[in-house]
């Protein structure tokens, strides 16, 4: 008989990896797909072998990366169930993530998919009738197996047609996770994630960022709303300069080399080369900023906003150097400041 393959959607916490281990424990080949978006996870995909192999090794589970970032750019325009406290679209999100499992399943040559979900663990969307709602608008029907609560759930297709063994399935509900640890070293599961939002959209500060671009109030305009505009959100002192610039400051060295990894054709780069002090990257609504950078004011303000936020050295009262790179066509020029100010400026 040939064996059945399963589809687990895969977060990475706790529950999704012992949802995984329980049905793969009952014979049925478990494919986990972890799916990224540049608000959970977005970083995986500069590495995805590392990751697989991560996963194999502490867990023994085969598992994909897959990218949502466009469909969920879309989706926040206006999910059908609405926002939760911040602006974070729980349910939409699960049901976007179950129906694009749902497509995939013919080329995994699934029968069903698994979800870590456990009845009331989360009050937005894990709730009994919440989760009945995911199930039927991601087309999902039976197909949608939750074996840490499948004992307080009607039984699916994986169940009666004997693909699992519904005996051997739980009947986890609540926030506690006592239990579910005691099913991890049952499994031999040590190294697991402490439980987190994981997240962007559900922090009240980082998801206030996003919520302005859709509402039309940022300078980067909803509808050219681009993957790389979502993580420069995330990083960094954010500045909307007046004019029509976006300036985004590093904190610290790490910073400093996720904003310079992020530049993109038309950006300007700015730093101070003998002088410490943050990375900032300018962007901007037009090319206003771009056509003339030795003269636009824009320009002159972020230079100062870098010079002012450079390292104060005891004693030192001279000018700096802000250097600024406009990336996509490798021009320079050099701007100088004082640290409390700038002063002049001249191409280079």
């Amino acid at each position: 008989m040939k064996q059945i393959t399963a589809l687990a959607l895969f977060s990475g916490g706790l529950d999704s990896i012992l949802a995984a281990k329980l049905v793969a424990s009952l014979g049925v080949r478990v494919l986990a797909v972890k799916f990224v978006t540049p608000f959970f996870d977005y970083e995986l995909l500069e590495d995805p072998e590392k990751y697989k192999q991560e996963i194999m090794e502490k867990y023994g589970l085969e598992v994909i990366l897959h990218d949502l970032s466009h469909n969920y750019l879309e989706l926040l325009h206006n999910p059908s169930h609405g926002f939760g406290k911040n602006f974070n679209p729980c349910i939409d999100c699960k049901i976007l993530m179950c129906s694009r499992a749902r497509e995939m399943m013919a080329e995994c040559g699934a029968s069903f998919l698994i979800s870590g979900e456990v009845i009331g663990q989360r009050p937005m969307s894990q709730r009994r009738d919440t989760m009945r709602v995911i199930e039927r608008d991601s087309d999902n029907d039976g197909l949608l197996l939750r074996p840490l609560s499948a004992k307080l759930m009607d039984p699916t297709k994986a169940e009666t047609e004997g693909w699992v063994d519904r005996d051997k399935l739980l009947n986890f509900s609540g926030r506690g996770r006592t239990r579910q640890i005691q099913l991890a070293k049952e499994f031999g599961v040590t190294d697991f994630p402490a439980p987190a939002g994981g997240c962007i959209l559900a922090d009240p500060i980082l998801s206030e960022r996003i919520e302005k671009i859709y509402k039309g109030d940022f300078v980067i305009q909803v509808a050219d709303i681009k993957i790389s505009d979502i993580r420069l959100l995330l990083v960094g002192r954010q500045f909307e300069l007046s004019g029509g610039g976006w300036l985004i400051l590093g904190r610290n060295e790490k910073e400093n080399q996720k904003i310079e990894s992020l530049t993109e054709d038309g950006d300007i780069l700015l730093h101070m080369p003998e002088h410490p002090g943050p990375t900032a990257l300018l962007r901007g609504k037009n090319d206003v900023i771009f056509n003339d950078e030795s003269l636009h004011p824009v320009l002159y303000k972020a230079a100062d906003l870098v010079a002012r936020y450079g390292k104060k050295i005891k004693g030192e009262d001279t000018g700096v150097i802000v250097e600024t790179e406009r990336m996509g066509n490798g021009s320079n020029s050099l701007i100088h400041v004082l640290s409390h100010g700038l002063v002049s400026g001249d191409d280079a």
